[in-house]
């Protein structure tokens, strides 16, 4: 068993809404083999994952999935169950699970939910190395393996305090992802997105966090802005040292000048040789060390946010209690025993340690790890509480002195530090500090909110939600609307309009597009853009206040979506294309990927659908949103239907396009006024704008303002290279993105209305279609062009060159063999031979690969770009007719 790839789908995808892990796997010699063959081998998996007696599998009950393993199983579907029960193990618990088979005998996609994609792809590693072991009966140490799951899950799971802002900006409905893992996330999305690192916001000054992170100037800070601070200096040697510790005087605490968690700190040092040993522990972290008067009280820290203080915590170092039977090492070990502690930060509380400064902490109590403590005697096994080191918290929240508030308020703001955690040292903090006196030892940048949301005695304070109010109050926006779509064909041209039509609003629109990704009407990617990287590029734009993703099959089964909601959501119309890609073989498979984007909608959004598609109306029924219609068909019995319900959908009727709810009607704009439509011909286009007006009317936008854009679309800048017209000498030419069976209909039917004497078609079809649609496609043109030239993409797609044009010639010939047919497969050529040999007024219709060569022979023919579409008449015009006419209709 091997597993060839891995990849991470960190969003909504075909198989569930949550992250999942998607891995290659191939059988090899456990092809076409039963769990059930192999003797002892399900006993032993159970010996093993014991768990595993508790998986549903199909059986739907506990048992069920051990029950299909003594009846015999396939190798892939093992792997998927002993996975999710080792996620279990490293505490990464995942419980969605498919195995797919990917095309051939042994190969298997095995799907899996992941929240800790760097463990799991670990761990189905382990597993894989299980099974064989367990098919081979050979031994396999488990342990070591999850231990080297777990330990990856440590480093790349979210911190304590980035997960409690996470839950708080989920439980908030705010959009969030992570940026290369860490704690680096974006919160919202567009203009409102900000970026946080754990406790680090957007608006933290960096200058603060330097003189937070110098203990020297913080002090320097504090003391300028009269907070009380320890009296004490800053020494580069252990003379400089010592001298700094006689001026003010036994006891003395020294530290790093740059330090944390307590590295390197020394607490009531109360001799000139143990100032000097503590200097050179402070020097190993940092040569700068500050020597400061020794302050009795207790440690607490306080979390100030925004200037105000959200939760405070007493701290106390590491200790255990002796019992007169246990050493001081099975103390330690005993305390490292509850749930509550773990490894780093993966728990509320971290392990204790043994270190250094453990043993010398003993030894100033006269103790070492083999004592045994009188029962009840307290052992402090370290000066410093901070709680990566095993120091607990208790909230004392709701005790603190309004003097002692004010004071530790008062020093955030002196610092500059929005987010802050605040040492404090006092006899008692629900006393005033005139009584019982109080310093500032530190500033904190990037406090760790653990102990506030998690503290070992009180009650548990909702850091991560102060933090979350403070960076989007309460009704201050989060995310940009975001319209999605989606669909066969038109799905350009229609995420265009939607773009136009909001930019015309005032928007700053971030636009996701075959063509490239477009901010505020200027591109800043080339390319196809319709994939989940590209919406994300458009999500985190600080300039976007609007996003409209075009969003193709392709992008949605290999990466899921690249958000997690949309407002609105249009499916423009499904049929037959990419049949026998990624194992897309029916029509119905096709519709159950692009049903995904109707389903990912927020509550209180809309879906808008194609009321003239049977595949779209059948698809409005199992969806829980508003429903907006558009047709082309006015009396179409589903529109009818939804509108007596009171619904709304958007028209073409008698030359204008209508919005209809219920029983009353408004107009929008004629059809004629919309110059993309080319004066009603191009129904296909008339249909794109219906669906960019129902979009933009379920957003919200005024019909007047939709009504203004769609007279303004379909200039070059509005829809490059979507039927776009071209005067070359006494001839024209159209060039369209067409490159399936609907689209080679579509613009046949508009060029039948095309007054010149003929018009010839330039044909292509990917090389990844399916034979039948290339053949459908061949069939199409051979009905609406009098002439054709057939020609290849450059990426052939997998198949040997010549072969797509093959399959279009014999098509075009089953139709029709005395049509004009030439075969040149580099399409500039094929379009030149097709332009030198037209007779005056003839069409050229290209259906191009790449739009830039295309344009670029164009440009050296001496096109010119025609923008307005003929009036037809009732006969063919004769090519006089149709110089005169486009001579006179030319800007």
């Amino acid at each position: 068993m091997k597993i060839l790839d891995v990849r991470f789908i960190p969003g909504p995808n075909i198989y569930v809404s949550k992250p999942i892990l998607v891995a290659r796997v191939d059988l090899e010699e456990l092809t076409e083999r039963d769990s059930n063959e192999f003797p002892g081998f399900v006993d032993r998996l159970i010996e093993h994952l014991p768990g595993v007696t508790d998986h549903h599998c199909a059986k739907g009950m506990p048992g069920g999935f051990v029950e299909r393993l003594r009846e015999g199983t396939y190798f892939g579907h093992v792997l998927e169950h002993v996975t999710l029960e080792l996620t279990d193990r490293i505490d990464a618990p995942a419980y969605f699970g498919k195995t797919l088979y990917a095309g051939r005998a042994g190969l298997y996609d095995v799907v899996m939910e992941c929240h800790a994609p760097e463990a799991m792809t670990r761990l189905i590693a382990v597993a894989a190395d299980l099974i064989q072991a367990l098919v081979d009966g050979r031994p396999f140490s488990l342990d070591a393996a999850l231990e080297d799951a777990a330990d990856i899950h440590r480093r790349h799971r979210l911190g304590p305090s980035t997960a409690a802002i996470v839950r708080e900006a989920e439980a908030r409905g705010i959009p969030w992802r992570r940026i290369l893992g860490g704690s680096f996330v974006q919160l919202g999305t567009g203009k409102w997105a900000k970026r946080i690192e754990a406790t680090i916001g957007p608006e933290t000054s960096a200058v603060a966090v330097d003189i937070a992170c110098n203990k020297a100037y913080t002090k320097a800070v504090l003391k300028e802005a009269g907070v009380p601070v320890p009296d004490g200096g800053t020494a580069l040697s252990e003379e400089e040292a010592a001298r700094i510790a006689q001026d003010v005087g036994l006891p003395v605490t020294v530290k790093p000048v740059h330090g944390n968690q307590g590295r390197g700190v020394s607490v009531c040092v109360n001799t000139e040789s143990e100032v000097r040993e503590a200097y050179r522990r402070a020097a190993e972290i940092d040569p700068e060390v500050i020597v400061e008067r020794w302050v009795p009280g207790l440690q607490y820290r306080i979390l100030v946010v925004r200037g105000r203080m959200v939760a405070a915590s007493l701290r106390h170092p590491p200790r255990v209690v002796g019992d007169g039977v246990h050493q001081v090492r099975e103390l330690i070990e005993l305390e490292n025993m509850d749930p509550r502690r773990g490894v780093g930060h993966e728990k509320p509380l971290t392990r204790i340690p043994i270190d250094e400064v453990v043993l010398r902490q003993l030894r100033a109590q006269g103790l070492d790890l083999e004592a045994v403590p009188a029962a009840g005697r307290v052992v402090v096994l370290r000066d410093s509480a901070n709680l990566s080191t095993g120091g607990t918290a208790e909230d004392v929240s709701d005790r603190v002195h309004p003097d002692q508030r004010w004071l530790c308020e008062r020093a955030a703001r002196a610092v500059g530090l929005d987010i802050c955690g605040v040492d404090l040292m006092t006899p008692d903090i629900a006393r005033p500090v005139n009584e019982v006196g109080a310093v500032v030892l530190e500033i904190n940048a990037a406090p760790g909110i653990r102990m506030h949301e998690f503290p070992s005695e009180g009650a548990a304070r909702n850091a991560g939600r102060a933090i979350v109010d403070a960076l989007f109050p309460p009704g201050h926006p989060t995310r940009v609307p975001l319209y999605a779509v989606t669909g066969t064909n038109g799905k350009t041209t229609t995420t265009r309009m939607i773009a136009h039509i909001l930019q015309s609003c005032g928007e700053t629109v971030g636009a996701a597009t075959t063509d490239g990704i477009y901010v505020g009407g200027r591109k800043i990617v080339e390319g196809d853009t319709t994939g989940p990287s590209s919406a994300r590029t458009v999500l985190a734009h600080p300039d976007v206040t609007a996003a409209v993703l075009e969003t193709a099959r392709g992008g949605v089964i290999r990466g899921g979506l690249g958000y997690d909601r949309a407002d609105v959501a249009v499916l423009t119309n499904i049929s037959l294309d990419h049949i026998g890609q990624d194992q897309i073989e029916t029509l119905e498979d096709l519709i159950f990927v692009k049903s995904l984007v109707a389903e990912r909608v927020y509550p209180g959004g809309a879906v808008v659908l194609n009321a003239d598609d049977p595949s779209l109306v059948e698809l409005a029924g199992r969806l829980r949103r508003r429903i907006v219609f558009f047709s082309m068909r006015p009396d179409n019995p589903v529109v009818l239907r939804h509108l007596a319900i009171g619904g709304t959908a958007i028209l073409a009727k008698d030359g204008w396009i209508l919005e209809r709810t219920g029983a009353r009607t408004w107009p929008i704009v004629r059809v004629v006024a919309v110059p993309v439509a080319c004066r009603g011909a191009a129904g296909f286009h008339v249909a794109n704008a219906l669906a960019a007006a129902a979009a933009c009317r379920a957003g919200g936008i005024p019909r007047s303002q939709i009504a203004h854009a769609l007279r303004r679309f379909g200039r070059e800048v509005d829809n490059p290279g979507r039927t776009n017209l071209y005067r070359v000498g006494r001839s024209y030419v159209m060039v369209d993105y067409g490159h399936n069976p609907h689209s080679f209909a579509a613009i046949g039917q508009l060029v039948q209305q095309w007054p010149g004497p003929r018009v010839t078609g330039v044909i292509g079809v990917p090389g990844d279609r399916d034979d039948s649609i290339i053949q459908a496609a061949g069939t199409e043109a051979a009905r609406h062009f009098q002439r054709i030239w057939v020609k290849e993409d450059r990426d052939t797609r997998g198949r040997e060159r010549g072969e797509v044009a093959r399959l279009l010639t014999e098509a075009v010939r089953g139709v029709n063999a005395r049509l004009p047919l030439y075969t040149r497969l580099e399409e500039t050529k094929a379009l030149r031979e097709a332009v030198s040999s037209s007779l005056p007024g003839e069409l050229v219709v290209v259906f191009y690969e790449k739009k830039s060569p295309i344009l670029q022979t164009l440009e050296e023919l001496g096109a010119e770009r025609v923008w307005d579409w003929p009036r037809a008449s009732g006969r063919r015009q004769s090519a006089r007719e149709v110089r005169h006419l486009w001579q006179t209709t030319l800007q």
